[in-house]
């Protein structure tokens, strides 16, 4: 437990059952009224965003947010299951929570997981991975045309710029977070 005078960017809530993190912060003094925090919060599980206002003494739970070391598995209807490394159970992971990383997931895919009480809220893939080239779209954007490039769709659906000598059947190491061609393997 800590006061409301206490919060710090950063923090991890609970607010009701849910878990939020505390994004900002500010300290309101009025001279008729009592003072007051106001916080900015993110529902983890939600990620919708709100404000709440907390008297200054105000006890609030803390909460502590766990790492789990996963492997993707396998899609299942609006999940992805995961196997946690370290108690091997399956975990199921909904849609909106792995959102755009599932262009870099397969079958042996390790991530890190961020979650409340066995309640995974975010995911993050390795910074690069290797990956075959499935196909080659040709490109129809002028930029790209002058510096040679192209786009290959990769064996998890993800389409990245690639240089010409990239070709179908190649492993090519990609970029993640950036999102972008590394080099051929």
């Amino acid at each position: 437990m800590v006061v409301a005078a206490q919060l710090i960017a950063g923090m991890v809530i609970l607010v009701g059952e849910d878990p939020f993190l505390v994004e900002d912060i500010v300290k309101v003094s009025a001279k008729k009224a009592s003072p007051f925090i106001k916080v900015k919060i993110r529902g983890l599980i939600s990620q919708k965003r709100e404000e709440k206002n907390f008297r200054p003494n105000q006890n609030i739970e803390e909460v502590c947010v766990e790492e789990y070391c996963l492997e993707y598995l396998y899609p299942e209807e609006k999940n992805h299951v995961f196997l946690n490394l370290d108690t091997l159970d399956m975990v199921s992971i909904p849609n909106p929570i792995v959102g755009e990383k599932i262009d870099y997931l397969k079958e042996g895919i390790g991530v890190k997981a961020s979650g409340v009480n066995q309640l995974i809220f975010s995911i993050s893939l390795p910074q690069f991975l290797e990956l075959m080239v499935a196909s080659i779209k040709m490109v129809k954007n002028s930029k790209q045309e002058e510096s040679g490039g192209r786009i290959a769709v990769l064996e998890t659906g993800a389409e990245i710029d690639v240089p010409l000598f990239v070709d179908i059947g190649d492993v090519i190491k990609v970029d993640t977070i950036a999102k972008e061609y590394i080099q051929r393997v």
